[in-house]
């Protein structure tokens, strides 16, 4: 079984990147069984839609490259790889294209949103899910870890999957979106979804001054410092209690209806949280960082493995189509 995933390296990777999937990639890839395999790519075709600078882009592939190594992703174990060191991917790219019914794509959620956001109308954004498409079905993966508001994408890829092999026949494999229902989506400082686009982030590698800021723009509601306060619906309260585990929820909980505190107080305890929680990760980063030829090595072998299921894919695609070497 393959489970793969892909991030955007178009900014500085975030509380929300790191909760809703390479913390997942992480624990996978620690309990893999007999036969199974995790991809995991740096999508920069991706970040292209919304960046716009190639001397940041470039920063940014290294700057995610050393950013999933040192918060645990295992070249050894993972396959690792940029995406567009793989060119068949955007061949597939444009085969799917002929598979996609453009009424599938006008229902994406994610155009509609960046639409409503304010981003321009492009080919490129309305036509993003096919390109995610073929970058799940060019490896063959069965499992997609997604947040809970990104099961769209993979059941458009297996909509188009499924177009194409009723027309040729079962080549392509259909994937599954896998969920984790606990952290499926987590609030950024303004409570909506963290995400670069929406400048929401709290970014892991940020340096000290930067990290509390984030932390501190939080929005929060006004209550007396003596009042108890709600946590349910409390932003701060909602990012702590990822890095808490039952009984320093339950503490924090109490802290919070006990009274006597204000939201600053709890915005100090998260900076500590996220502080001491990637202290070692943030060392590692600044080492490969000034170490960029390590990096290059471990993406190229990385590419090398993915390029073997990739083919293999693709041959079979070619004889289906008649593109004929």
């Amino acid at each position: 079984m393959i489970t793969l995933t892909g991030l955007q390296p178009s900014g500085k990777l975030h509380l929300g990147n790191y909760f809703a999937s390479i913390k997942q990639m992480v624990n996978m890839q620690n309990g893999l069984k007999e036969n199974d395999k995790i991809f995991m790519f740096i999508a920069n075709y991706h970040a292209l839609t919304s960046v716009n600078d190639g001397k940041k882009l470039c920063e940014s592939t290294y700057e995610a490259a050393a950013a999933f190594l040192s918060l645990g992703i295992d070249p050894k174990k993972t396959v690792f790889w940029v995406q567009s060191d793989e060119k068949l991917t955007l061949e597939l790219y444009w085969i799917l294209s002929g598979y996609t019914p453009m009424g599938l794509l006008e229902r994406a959620h994610a155009y509609k949103d960046k639409l409503a956001k304010g981003f321009e109308a492009k080919h490129d954004l309305f036509s993003y899910p096919v390109l995610m498409a073929a970058d799940i079905l060019l490896y063959g993966a069965n499992i997609v870890p997604v947040g809970k508001d990104q099961t769209q994408h993979v059941e458009i890829a297996r909509d188009i999957a499924l177009k194409f092999n009723n027309a040729h026949g079962e080549i392509l494999t259909l994937p599954e979106a896998k969920i984790d229902e606990n952290v499926a989506t987590v609030p950024g400082t303004d409570g909506a979804k963290m995400s670069k686009s929406y400048k929401n982030t709290i970014d892991i590698f940020a340096d000290v001054k930067t990290l509390k800021k984030q932390i501190s723009s939080i929005k929060t509601s006004s209550e007396p410092l003596e009042a108890p306060k709600e946590w349910e619906t409390c932003n701060v309260y909602n990012i702590a209690k990822l890095f808490l585990d039952d009984n320093g929820q339950k503490a924090l909980q109490a802290r919070y209806e006990r009274g006597g505190e204000g939201h600053g107080h709890f915005k100090m305890y998260l900076n500590e949280l996220v502080g001491e929680y990637f202290k070692d990760a943030r060392e590692q980063f600044a080492y490969f960082m000034t170490h960029r030829e390590i990096l290059d090595e471990i993406l190229s072998e990385g590419a090398a493995k993915a390029h073997k299921y990739a083919s293999a894919t693709m041959q079979k695609v070619r004889e289906a189509v008649g593109i004929y070497r």
